[in-house]
């Protein structure tokens, strides 16, 4: 609640009145442990943000909304407020943007080599918050077992893992991932890659250059939004279609 921008004093209020039902601003005074001097100016900031509703009763009472209606309204304000903002940004700033003539620099580097990729594959899975997102061709399986360490430690941080993996992916492997993660097969996957939270990416192009008689393959990392996101949109698009796994129960947990 902190996070979604509650103050402290709001929260008390709002817990109070879920534990206890319908107060006057008195009681939720005593109970909560807001001074009473601030209540009233709690109350209006709750019932503004939606989070609860009064009557005309003398004294009035306060009544708490369930949480999901809570949350849903503050979810459209906060969308709406955000459109808003978006449009007024881009109509006053975009001109002057466009006219000084400055061109983005985005951060896309080739990267070479077994080695180079897959530390800079661990770098995005270790450095992950919210959303992890993998496609596992089967070409890449043997990276899947020194990866599942990692991966059960953003699973137990409460990271989303989605895993696109080959269908002749290997049955162990594929029992391993599901324990913490979701995951699907996809019949002729031929690319692969890795996003994290939807803003670096990597993409594995395929093999290049043959050197000493081994193959060197090829990928690319960038952090750059737009085609971060371009790599989003293809990941759900295959992933729609793609037959899932029953996920595992995690014996460790």
């Amino acid at each position: 609640m902190e996070d979604l921008g509650m103050t402290g004093y709001e929260i008390r209020v709002y817990t109070s009145l879920l534990e206890a039902g319908a107060m006057t601003a008195a009681d939720i005074s005593k109970k909560s442990g807001v001074p009473y001097s601030k209540i009233y100016e709690v109350l209006n900031s709750l019932e503004d943000k939606g989070w609860l509703e009064s009557d005309s009763s003398r004294p009035q009472k306060f009544f708490p909304k369930s949480p999901s209606t809570a949350l849903e309204a503050m979810r459209m304000r906060s969308e709406n407020s955000f459109r808003e903002s978006q449009a007024a940004i881009v109509n006053e700033l975009m001109p002057i943007y466009t006219k000084s003539g400055i061109k983005e620099k985005p951060e896309i580097w080739v990267v070479r080599g077994v080695y180079n990729i897959a530390a800079k594959v661990s770098e995005i899975v270790e450095n992950c918050q919210q959303e992890l997102l993998v496609a596992l061709p089967s070409v890449a399986q043997d990276v899947a077992k020194p990866m599942q360490p990692v991966l059960r430690t953003l699973y137990e941080r409460g990271v989303k893992i989605n895993v696109l993996a080959s269908e002749d992916t290997s049955a162990d492997i594929v029992r391993a991932l599901s324990r913490v993660a979701e995951v699907k097969l996809k019949n002729g996957m031929f690319g692969g890659g890795v996003i994290g939270d939807g803003k670096h990416v990597m993409i594995l192009l395929g093999e290049g250059m043959i050197e000493n008689g081994m193959i060197d393959p090829i990928a690319i990392w960038a952090d750059h939004a737009a085609l971060a996101g371009f790599a989003k949109d293809y990941f759900h698009y295959l992933w729609a279609d793609a037959k899932a796994q029953q996920k595992k129960a995690n014996s460790n947990r």
